[in-house]
């Protein structure tokens, strides 16, 4: 027997055909959910602090999903290259959609990179878009919540990013000003005392300098937030394990990529080396890639890139595997708000999850590209309403295209 779609024509339901986010569903007579067609999917890239990547998937009911992929080369080109395979489909079948386009997309490299990265914001813009037809928020595709509100932690920068005391000084500003209570910054940063940098070797110095920054920050906002810290994969094992060993007396939150992500042996030497918990992720794609990461102990926190590694069930297929280790997650997300609420939808829906990555801060209009408010005193509230719950302002949208990028049609 078919599902009953029926409550989607209700007039007395709480989200009826024109409630969701502002769209005429045009589901008309008897018509179900299961009838609808993909019929397009376009993009258009914004000029953020990356650029982000936003995904549109069309249907012939009149819906529309929106999702995001992380910013990278080729990727708008990869998504015009898969969209043949996604025109007639039905766009609740997001299982099945997402194996089809990495079979298809197998000789462009499904297994990971940017192929990977494309078929993400496909991924997450039918999330959107089957929330709308069936009427749930889309942590209720991946099996319902486990919190109402999910933490965001702050990435933080200076202009001297390189001076302690500056690093203390916007800690604080953050956590006060702001609201935030919990932060990131990098350690990949000069201290004066480089000799060279392309051996990955760190000198005395350099480390001195590096847990310097860790005690005034850590120092300054002691019990008001959680404080990681950022190498973006620079320092050769032994280095890092240096690193890691002089910071430990501090309450360092994590300590993120310090080495590069290629050799998981070293990866797990480092972080069974010491009592700094250890994170990273960012570079992996897929759980098959975060898998290994996980069981062979190379984490103490792992950290996915929700519009790269994947997409939202890729994601939740990943904090499944660590939670089996006992594992936490730690978002990183340099997104607009699209794919910094998708990563929300997730972090709600799975029972492991530690914070999202907020990136950018300093850009003024960040909140301006949705409607709705996204992030409030430090937590991103998740929305009931139906999909990713949030909506593109065109107006926005256009105001800040990358050089030679166009609207979307429908805009």
């Amino acid at each position: 027997m078919s599902p009953d779609y029926g409550s989607l024509h209700d007039p007395n339901a709480e989200y009826t055909m024109r409630d969701l986010s502002g769209e005429a569903m045009g589901l008309a007579g008897s018509r179900g959910a299961r009838d609808v067609e993909i019929t397009d999917v376009q993009t258009t890239m914004v000029d953020g602090n990356f650029p982000w990547t936003l995904v549109r998937v069309y249907t012939d009911a009149g819906v529309t999903g929106t999702g995001e992929a992380y910013w990278g080369a080729g990727v708008p080109e990869l998504i015009a290259r898969m969209t043949p395979f996604l025109l007639g489909e039905n766009p609740l079948d997001i299982d099945r959609l997402y194996e089809h386009l990495i079979q298809k997309t197998s000789g462009e490299g499904s297994v990971e990179g940017v192929t990977v990265t494309a078929i993400s914001g496909i991924e997450l813009a039918l999330h959107d878009l089957a929330g709308k037809l069936l009427g749930v928020p889309a942590y209720q595709l991946l099996g319902g919540k486990y919190r109402d509100d999910v933490r965001v932690y702050c990435d933080c920068h200076t202009e001297a990013e390189a001076d302690p005391e500056a690093c203390a000084d916007e800690a604080e500003r953050v956590v006060e000003e702001l609201g935030y209570d919990a932060l990131k910054f990098d350690l990949d940063v000069p201290s004066g005392h480089e000799k060279d940098r392309a051996n990955r070797h760190l000198r005395p110095g350099e480390i001195r300098h590096k847990a310097e920054i860790v005690e005034r920050v850590t120092e300054r906002v002691r019990d008001r937030a959680d404080v990681a810290f950022d190498c973006h994969w620079t320092f050769s094992g032994g280095s890092a394990k240096r690193l890691a060993a002089a910071i430990e007396e501090h309450d360092v939150w994590w300590l993120e990529d310090p080495v590069p992500p290629e050799n998981l042996e070293v990866q797990t030497d480092v972080t069974e080396s010491t009592v700094t918990p250890i994170a990273a992720g960012e570079n992996r794609y897929r759980v098959t890639e975060h898998r290994r990461l996980i069981e062979d102990g190379g984490v103490d926190i792992v950290a996915p890139d929700l519009p790269k590694v994947g997409g939202m069930r890729e994601t939740r297929k990943i904090a499944d595997v660590a939670n089996q280790y006992y594992v936490p997650v730690a978002m990183h997300n340099v997104a607009s708000p699209v794919g910094t609420m998708a990563s929300a939808h997730v972090g709600a829906a799975i029972p492991n999850a530690l914070a999202v990555e907020y990136h950018s801060y300093e850009l003024g209009w960040w909140d301006e590209l949705v409607e709705e408010d996204v992030i409030e005193d430090g937590r991103i509230e998740v929305p009931e309403r139906p999909g990713l719950g949030v909506t593109l302002d065109m107006n926005a949208v256009g105001e800040h295209l990358v050089d030679g990028e166009t609207l979307f049609d429908d805009a």
